[in-house]
């Protein structure tokens, strides 16, 4: 029947035809096609033009992104809070959770859906009464675990001990138990090393050997099959970890001499031939992180820059602390920490890179003991000790004290005699773990449901982090640790 059709005159070819764009609907057909994007893909709509950036700021898919992720909180939020649009709200309660900034001098149990189901948020290790000697949160979707969607935000925590042993804990028990050391675990890489599935993480302990682990072997005691490869060639026992960020199967180690050996993690190997980089410092080791092409290396009172590309020191910066006990960076925003004795300190690197000594844009006071752990994101900064009962939370940009956490509160710590042996800290997460010489006590607490516009009175024990619950169980804050 096409070839029946007179064929079409040039000029009503050229003249009417028909161009719609996305731009020529309705803001509120917009608007509707909107409530069914991610909030990675709504803040690229607000990218692309000025017409769908007035789209984006509708209140109505700020309620739904803002349901979705608290939806028990969302009416009580948004009616206590003082934000102009519910934009302003969600936003401004992503920031505060990020960082942490809730008001209060104690603050004990965090986790709401497990007092009301009667678990407590304290979780015992029962089965490792030994000293923990490094803890990690990694993503559950990386491991054998995961089983739906509705679990890919959720974390799982990996933790070495002084008993040889490294277990991977969810849902306050452990799930695998991973053996192989000839001696205590010291260290765990900081992220997994790998793209895809299959996914590792690196461990090295006091018998000078890196060791790498699947996270997807399955058996609770599956340590010998998890084990993929083991490295050879410091001498020394192992201190520090990181796995280099432009190219997930490098990772950078350190050993109590302050020799450094970069790893090509997919060389299969169980000699020294996977070792592309090595260097040294001349000082005693406190930390490292990599960062694109650099590999920045904390020792003795000074820290350093290296280019994994050379291995040659990009530059060096000295701090006006006699000793460094930790170290973190955050190269995105020109921005390290340094701990020491009863302070941290915040420093910006584009004013620190030279040979002499270099001022502080902030010194975090308070702390009892050296600073012996530190944990930095663009929102925070966490500051603990091994002799200091509270950990610390900064604000990332200023420096400005935002909140104050016990270690532990299930432990007598009335006396500063116990604080924090272990901590890890990801997003709306913190663990930490306490030692008494006796037992391992893990402290882990959830800020992705606190809410909380009010400020505390000095005398408040309990966490008020919640607004009223509707099921008859009262008050959060009513509840103790248990």
């Amino acid at each position: 029947m096409a070839d029946n059709l007179p064929p079409a005159s040039p000029s009503t070819s050229t003249n009417h035809v028909s161009t719609t764009k996305v731009t020529d609907m309705d803001i509120d057909s917009l608007v509707h096609c909107a409530s069914y994007l991610t909030l990675q893909d709504i803040s690229n709509m607000a990218l692309s033009c000025k017409y769908l950036n007035r789209v984006v700021y509708s209140d109505s898919i700020w309620r739904r992104l803002y349901r979705e992720q608290w939806p028990e909180q969302e009416p009580y939020i948004i009616s206590q809070t003082s934000c102009a649009t519910a934009r302003e709200a969600y936003l401004g309660r992503y920031t505060d959770l990020q960082r942490f900034k809730y008001p209060g001098p104690v603050i004990k149990i965090l986790s709401i859906d497990k007092l009301l189901e009667g678990r407590p948020s304290i979780v015992s290790l029962n089965d490792d009464r030994a000293r923990i000697t490094c803890m990690r949160l990694f993503p559950l979707k990386e491991t054998s675990l995961f089983r739906n969607e509705a679990q890919r935000n959720e974390n799982v925590l990996v933790t070495s001990s002084s008993d040889h042993s490294i277990r991977l804990w969810w849902k306050g028990s452990c799930q695998r138990c991973f053996r192989g050391h000839n001696g205590p675990v010291t260290i765990l890489s900081d992220k997994l090393l790998g793209d895809g599935t299959g996914k590792v993480f690196a461990s090295g302990g006091e018998d000078s050997t890196v060791r790498l682990w699947s996270m997807s072997s399955g058996g609770k005691c599956g340590g010998q099959h998890a084990l993929k490869a083991t490295l050879y060639g410091h001498e020394k026992p192992l201190v520090l970890m990181s796995v280099v960020q432009h190219k997930a199967s490098l990772l950078a180690s350190m050993s109590k001499d302050s020799k450094v050996r970069v790893w090509d993690t997919t060389i299969s190997s169980d000699r020294s031939s996977c070792c592309v980089g090595m260097t040294c410092v001349p000082g005693v080791p406190v930390g490292i992180k990599c960062h694109d092409y650099l590999l920045y290396i904390a020792f003795g009172s000074s820290f350093v820059a290296v280019d994994l590309r050379t291995m040659k020191t990009a530059f060096k910066t000295s701090t006006n602390q006699p000793k460094l006990f930790s170290f973190d960076i955050l190269p995105s925003k020109f921005l390290a920490c340094t701990g020491g004795v009863g302070r941290a300190m915040l420093w910006d690197i584009r004013r620190s890179t030279g040979t002499g000594d270099a001022d502080p844009m902030a010194e975090l006071d308070g702390h009892v003991g050296p600073v012996t752990h530190l944990h930095m994101d663009p929102y925070k900064v966490v500051t603990g000790g091994r002799e200091d009962p509270y950990v610390n939370i900064w604000d990332a940009d200023t420096g400005n004290q935002m909140n104050i956490l016990r270690s532990s509160s299930s432990l007598n710590l009335d006396g500063g005699g116990c604080g924090c042996c272990g901590m890890a800290a990801d997003g709306f997460h913190i663990v930490t773990a306490c030692y008494n010489g006796e037992e391992c006590v893990v402290n882990f607490r959830d800020f992705n449901n606190a809410v909380c516009y009010g400020s505390f009175s000095e005398n408040v024990t309990g966490s008020k982090f919640w607004c009223p619950s509707t099921s008859g169980h009262g008050h959060a804050g009513d509840e103790s640790d248990g």
